[in-house]
């Protein structure tokens, strides 16, 4: 067992958490594991009999993460792990963590199948009604039985009934059900269902299922492809009733945690793009499982789908290489609306089930911005309207129904969790709620999995299952804004050493200074590197903001709407207090849940939004960031909190801000400018 050459301590990094460490040769993954906070089950004190601790080496140069990782670099089987293979058996790529050994670098993938802290998927299907008008309609007929006076075959008699009682003239039929049509026929004495397809008015209607007798139920999927997360929702689409819903991790975050560096690994690596295709698909496919177990559904009874995504995903999950997104001029393959049968992707539905993508705005601003778009409607209102979804690569859109802009900003993955220290993604036991009291700096919060504050009587009880493993999205914004409405950080995110003489929550940390939130193990702080990476991404989505305002010639926006599940647990006076969001009153700034995933509901159940959305992307106007020459200028603005030269007096009228102070990097007070 012998390690590569030159490796002494390997880097080691668990998706999808983005956790990571150096560790000892030698090292078991488990233990490697644990010391990050790491959630992987061992019920059977590492003796490899359980089986709970599986993980999976990812092969591969993960150049954003400066690691070549591969199965050489893990010891090989022991006698224990191939007995508990021999016995139990042991799925293909999979090891048992206690057993194995760390050789060198590694990125490894915590299969959710594994894991029961999994992360929080929040991507829940809202209740809007929904006018019908489907792509699918369900056609029963009676046909007349066959006659040697009348030569005509069972497929023209079935026609024939279809335009009698449905009025349906020169129909196509899939060439599948040519086959079978006479034995479906037959066994339903003489009557069928047809399920007719016809998206656009112009086209021709086909008959793409049969079924013997009366067939009174149909479904479709709604499917929004995060880059992070996954959701889909199981619709019937003769009532509209959301049958189940569900959702997941996008397993590609072991490729990349954000957009640009899976690219990137697309272009390193030659089964890259292949690799992360079978990835999202299969996710899609698990999902589709549990909706229908959930519904009580079969497969072969839904035959419509909508999907959308951003960019990158919309071209991986369609098997298309998405290099050339990688760099200007950011083209896309296709960017209007994709029309295919299901099964073209290997997507098992029924075997004439369709498949709808909404088509992308631009290069970086995808089809899920088409469907929040959609869903909130900026284009039938008359308000000014901003609408921020906030991700890896947030997506802004901004107008009325006289012009709607649209831009993307790369933000990157500080605001899920990664690249801050006691950072993680949503799960029970991820710090979400923060408060601090502006005189002792003395903090409470909340955690995921639990109702109580930390200062409150029960909470230690409340967490004893997950514990406090760490700080989320939501968590990290509260905490910083917070800390700048507290006086613990300057307008320019500078920590205040001189508080450490007030409050022993204010530590040394080389030459600059953190604060302790959560004293004990894990200890969580929140340090100046973690300011600062929120503040260059909320720099970022501001900066895009503030173009989009000048496109529109306004200087404020009526209403502003947080799309996304992330979105849905931000709170707006935080949001403000950090600079994240322009000025606005906070009664209209609002979380509008996962809109992307209602958008393309609507584009499932009426064939009109399909059309009304193609026709408002085509008018929608891109502003590609990375070309405005202002850009840098507002973004170096948005540095501070709330922001360098925008006032915010919508905000200070709700929330007393404190009053300017600046700050010297290494935490020294100095004069107010």
């Amino acid at each position: 067992m012998n390690p590569p050459p030159n490796i002494t301590d390997p880097l080691v990094l668990f998706m999808p958490s983005g956790k990571r460490g150096r560790f000892p040769v030698g090292t078991p993954v488990l233990d490697a594991a644990r010391q990050l906070g790491v959630y992987v089950e061992s019920v059977c004190g590492g003796r490899a009999t359980c089986g709970r601790c599986q993980i999976e080496v990812q092969e591969g140069n993960f150049a954003k993460h400066k690691i070549i990782s591969s199965n050489d670099h893990i010891s090989p089987k022991g006698a224990k792990e191939e007995r508990y293979e021999r016995v139990r058996g042991l799925p293909e790529r999979r090891r048992l963590s206690c057993s194995a050994q760390i050789l060198g670098d590694l990125v490894i993938d915590v299969p959710q199948d594994t894991v029961i802290n999994a992360q929080t998927i929040r991507k829940d299907a809202d209740t809007r009604v929904i006018a019908r008008d489907t792509a699918i309609r369900m056609c029963y007929v009676e046909i007349e039985e066959p006659d040697m006076h009348k030569p005509l075959g069972d497929l023209d008699r079935l026609k024939i009934a279809l335009m009698k009682d449905w009025g349906l003239k020169n129909l196509e039929f899939d060439f599948y059900l040519l086959p079978q049509v006479q034995g479906i026929l037959r066994k339903g004495n003489w009557t069928a269902t047809a399920a007719i397809h016809k998206d656009a008015d112009s086209d021709i209607a086909r008959v793409i299922a049969l079924w013997p007798g009366l067939k009174n139920e149909a479904y479709g999927l709604a499917c929004d492809i995060g880059s992070t997360t996954i959701a889909m929702h199981l619709v019937s689409l003769l009532s509209g009733r959301v049958a189940a819903s569900s959702g997941t991790s996008n397993p590609q975050i072991r490729f990349g945690e954000d957009l640009m560096s899976r690219v990137s690994y697309v272009m390193m690596n030659p089964d890259g793009r292949e690799g992360m295709t079978v990835a999202v698909r299969e996710a899609i496919s698990s999902l589709v499982d549990k909706v229908c177990a959930e519904g009580n559904v079969q497969r072969n009874d839904i035959l419509d789908s909508v999907f959308v995504g951003n960019p990158i995903m919309h071209h991986l999950f369609l098997g298309i290489d998405p290099t050339e997104l990688g760099g200007a001029p950011f083209a896309l393959a296709v960017s209007g609306a994709v029309r295919i049968k299901a099964s073209d992707i290997g997507l098992k539905l029924n075997q004439g089930a369709r498949l709808y993508m909404l088509p992308c705005i631009a290069g970086h601003v995808g089809a899920d911005a088409a469907a929040v778009t959609l869903s909130e409607g900026p284009h039938r209102q008359d308000e000014m309207m901003l609408i921020v979804d906030v991700g890896t690569n947030a997506e802004i859109v901004l107008g009325n129904r006289t012009r709607v802009v649209a831009a993307s900003s790369p933000t990157g993955p500080a605001f899920e969790g990664a690249e801050i220290s006691g950072g993680q993604r949503a799960a029970p036991g991820a710090i979400e709620r923060v408060r601090i009291d502006p005189d002792t700096l003395e903090p409470k919060y909340r955690v995921i999995g639990s109702e109580l504050w930390s200062d409150q009587p029960g909470f230690a009880e409340s967490v004893q299952a997950t514990g406090v493993t760490g700080i989320c999205g939501s968590g990290i914004i509260e905490v910083i804004a917070e800390m700048y409405l507290s006086g613990i950080i300057s307008e320019d995110g500078v920590v205040d050493g001189s508080l450490s003489m007030r409050s022993p929550r204010i530590v040394p940390n080389g030459r600059t200074f953190s604060y302790v939130l959560k004293e004990g193990e894990p200890k969580i702080t929140i340090t100046q590197n973690d300011v600062r990476a929120i503040q260059l991404a909320k720099a970022a989505l501001y900066a895009g903001t503030k173009l989009l305002m000048e496109k529109q010639h306004t200087d404020h926006v009526d209403r502003i709407h947080f799309a996304g599940a992330f979105g849905s647990f931000i709170d707006p006076k935080y949001a403000m207090v950090l600079g994240l969001i322009p000025d606005c009153d906070l009664d209209k700034v609002s979380a509008v849940g996962n809109a992307a995933g209602a958008g393309a509901r609507m584009a499932l159940l009426n064939r009109g939004y399909r059309r009304e959305i193609e026709e408002t992307v085509s008018r929608i106007e891109k502003i590609e960031t990375a070309l405005e020459p202002k850009f840098q200028e507002h973004f170096v603005y948005a540095m501070a909190l709330p922001n360098k030269v925008d006032p915010f007096p919508k905000l200070a009228a709700a929330v007393k801000l404190p009053p300017r102070k600046a700050m010297s990097e290494d935490g020294a007070a100095g004069d107010a400018t």
